[in-house]
């Protein structure tokens, strides 16, 4: 059965059970008696304890904007230009030279090439799944072979890097939709970490977006007839029917154990209530408050909206903004598919048109709203502390190809380029390289284990850090960190 987000529990009156923790009690210093207690035992695993208090030592907050080009955005036409190939391979967009001296990108991308010194390239992306709903939960999970039950990387973001505020730590913007989706326990759950790191989902379907003049976030309503008093009212009941005898029952703000019990149940309600009741994450989803010079900047379309509104959730203290690349419809156009970047042809769309499933109208738009947020994270002084990442589950084969109805690029895994900025990333940076056909990987392949590994390095999360209830197993990522793309 679909796990829903906590809001959605809360308004059905459960008092849901939070994903197992390995503590039962805190030293003072963050760390769990059970912690220490093991720690005679971690060298056996490479550890001790310096490491150990290193690991839980306090760190710079970051946060993460994921922006997944879902259907795999061509990496000829983009990031990896092969000026010199064959016409049926390297398309008709010529190279343009970006801000950083010997790097160019494709000419529909110029707004992203004067700020090419802010982000970084990876241009030897690799694995060998040329499906989509198959690839897409590996990029989710950054594994090759993830588990039925593996937590997406925002998942354990939550769960290692918790909101300190009152707002969701996880929030996905635009629901993945169409034959290539991948399942949906892959991203709308939080996997064996449990439904408290599942994120709360806004953009059900293709209409539901802040672009639209009647889009409103609805997570926050409460049920029919539920008031703000009632509402208080049930909280001070629940915190006295589970308080134990002898005890006051005052309501705690933050309970003070992390237990599978009790007290997880209060934790996880607690932060349900706050969500619901708070003007803290209504303020943050109201779009409206920005000013419309600032909204024409990032583009009136599904794409630069959610992305403006992922800026404003980072801003409030989300810690992980998954969004879904779509860039809407061309005029005139009925709606198909959020699948944007899937550019067979198939469509009936050639690949170079300026239809929905175009590059001639999708990377324009992405050009315009990437670029915005970068200015604007950096202008507000929050590049450094967030992590923002655009790539597809796998890239397009370099031969261009018919369709059933127009032109394309098939699926193509074996190379394809992705791009990081923020968070400690080496603004101009190229990593890896492709063949003169950029359809292999001619030097230093990533794999999703490394990409994983290397995102979750940049916010500060040690890769090997355990996620697993018994705190031994199931590291967050058994990749490698690509050293070289940070300063």
């Amino acid at each position: 059965m679909m796990m829903r987000h906590p809001l959605a529990l809360m308004q059905r009156r459960f008092i849901p059970q939070m994903g197992s923790d390995t503590d039962t009690h805190a030293t003072q210093g963050g760390i769990s008696r059970r912690q220490v207690l093991q720690a005679g035992t971690l060298p056996l695993l490479g550890l001790g304890l310096p490491r150990l208090l290193a690991a839980n030592a306090p760190t710079t907050p970051k946060s993460c904007i994921f922006i997944f080009q879902y259907g795999g955005l061509s990496q000829l036409d983009s990031w990896d230009p092969k000026p010199t190939a064959a016409a049926e391979v390297r398309g008709p967009y010529q190279p343009i030279s970006t801000s950083v001296p010997g790097f160019q990108v494709g000419e529909l991308m110029p707004r992203l090439a004067t700020l090419a010194d802010r982000y970084a390239v990876i241009r030897s992306m690799s694995h060998s799944v040329p499906v989509h709903d198959v690839a897409n939960k590996m990029l989710l999970a950054g594994q090759s072979l993830p588990a039925a039950d593996a937590p997406s990387f925002g998942a354990v973001v939550s769960k290692l890097r918790p909101a300190t505020t009152s707002v969701p730590a996880h929030v996905w913007l635009q629901k993945f939709g169409g034959g290539a989706a991948p399942p949906e326990p892959a991203y709308l759950t939080g996997g064996f970490l449990g439904m408290a790191h599942s994120p709360l989902l806004i953009g059900d379907n293709h209409d539901d977006h802040p672009a639209n003049p009647q889009f409103r976030v609805k997570s926050f309503d409460t049920a029919d007839g539920v008031t703000r008093n009632r509402l208080d009212a049930r909280r001070q009941l629940l915190a006295h029917v589970e308080a134990p005898v002898g005890q006051a029952t005052e309501v705690a703000s933050t309970p003070t154990t992390t237990a599978r019990g009790p007290a997880s149940h209060a934790q996880f309600r607690e932060r349900a209530f706050d969500l619901l009741a708070g003007s803290q994450a209504r303020k943050a989803f109201d779009i409206q408050q920005e000013a419309p010079t600032i909204r024409d900047r990032y583009g009136r379309h599904p794409l630069g909206q959610n992305l403006l509104l992922a800026r404003r959730l980072v801003e409030a203290g989300v810690r992980l903004v998954n969004v879904v690349a779509w860039t809407g419809l061309a005029p005139g156009e009925k709606f198909m598919s959020v699948e944007t970047w899937d550019m067979h042809g198939n469509a009936g769309i050639d690949i170079f048109a300026n239809g929905w499933n175009g590059l001639g109208w999708a990377l324009p738009k992405c050009d315009e709203a990437v670029s915005a947020l970068l200015e604007d994270l950096s202008a507000r002084g929050l590049l450094d502390s967030t992590l923002v990442v655009l790539v597809g589950e796998f890239g397009r084969t370099p031969r261009i190809s018919k369709g059933s109805a127009a032109i394309g690029r098939d699926h193509w895994p074996n190379c394809y380029s992705a791009m990081v900025a923020g968070a400690g990333i080496r603004g101009g940076a190229i990593y890896g390289a492709s063949d003169q056909q950029a359809a292999y990987v001619k030097d230093r392949p990533v794999s999703p284990e490394d990409f994983a590994a290397t995102l979750f390095h940049a916010m500060n999360i040690p890769p090997e850090t355990r996620i697993s209830p018994d705190g031994f197993t199931r590291p967050a990522s058994t990749g490698q960190v690509i050293a070289d793309l940070f300063a």
